[in-house]
């Protein structure tokens, strides 16, 4: 990575995602320990205020207030203190509060209806201009909070929209395709009938362990060699933890899931240096993905709520 770093961390600032660039850390891990879910004071009022994420007050995200696009349909609107300004919704307690809002976040097809529209915001304002994207499911009991809020990381946050100011969000997966690499290597010679059967299929499954371990190595090999080649156009990086299952999309097993920061104007330098340095391996496939908001490197930690997204 180039030698230019981002702003410290502060305790009353946006929690740090990344460490200096040249050093990738799992993002994920330092998060599992904190609740996804807000810490709401019992209240009578019947809304809550949603906010996804932190613009500056400059006027580029002005024509957002008022679209409608938000969580459950709900409009846009601007709370704008100290130079800053968050994009919010105005939410029913009743679908917001913590009881319910835990019960949508274990239910899947409203998890995924939430994180629809919540990207949906982001990437809407992100296209505009730079943007601090809050976690998933961020509430605070009144705007009054959200102002205090800004106000209490106003220096922090104006620091980290700087920093981030140009750049976008690239994706970098690794993949294993066992099957692909099986078949791309010549089948192996007949075994004796002497042998025994057993023994054959012993000899087999080694043969099969040891080509499997092979790939895996080609893997690791092909992920150091990309993260080299990037190093000089990706400002900052982070490890995010590997996609199993349905998030893999069906493409193989995912062995390297890194998030990259990169100037919009180097995204195809990005590109190039990586179909260079991770093609003509046989069973080992690298995708980039973006260009995103900067979910894995802007995503501040405030009171009332906390800010992020799922992995992409």
């Amino acid at each position: 990575m180039s030698t230019t770093e981002r702003p410290e961390a502060r305790s009353e600032g946006p929690e740090a995602q990344t460490e200096r660039p040249g050093a990738l850390t799992t993002r994920r891990e330092r998060a599992s320990e904190e609740s996804v879910l807000p810490r709401l004071p019992p209240r009578e009022d019947s809304t809550r205020v949603y906010v996804y994420g932190i613009s500056r007050d400059d006027g580029r995200v002005a024509p957002l207030a008022g679209a409608g696009g938000g969580v459950d349909g709900h409009d846009v609107r601007l709370v704008a203190e100290g130079g800053l300004v968050a994009l919010a919704s105005a939410v029913p307690a009743s679908a917001f509060d913590e009881e319910p809002l835990r019960r949508r976040l274990e239910h899947l097809p409203g998890l995924e209806e939430l994180a629809r529209a919540h990207h949906a915001v982001v990437d809407a304002a992100f296209a505009r201009a730079p943007v601090l994207p809050l976690r998933l499911a961020t509430v605070y009991t009144d705007e009054e909070r959200v102002s205090g809020m800004l106000l209490a990381h106003r220096d922090a946050f104006t620091e980290m929209l700087t920093w981030l100011d140009g750049h976008v969000e690239l994706g970098l997966k690794v993949f294993v395709d066992p099957g692909a690499s099986s078949a791309a290597r010549p089948s192996p010679e007949p075994e004796s009938d002497a042998t025994g059967p057993g023994r054959a299929y012993l000899r087999q499954r080694r043969r099969q362990r040891r080509g499997t371990e092979e790939l895996y190595r080609a893997a690791e090999a092909v992920t150091g060699r990309v993260t080299r080649a990037v190093r000089e156009t990706s400002r900052a990086a982070v490890a995010h933890r590997t996609q199993q299952g349905e998030l893999s999309g069906g493409r193989g097993v995912n062995v390297a899931n890194h998030a990259h920061l990169v100037p919009a104007n180097a995204e195809a330098r990005f590109r190039a240096e990586v179909e260079a340095a991770g093609s003509g391996v046989a069973g080992v496939r690298v995708e980039v993905t973006g260009p995103w908001a900067p979910y894995s490197f802007a995503s501040p930690v405030t009171e009332g709520g906390e800010g992020g997204a799922p992995p992409r």
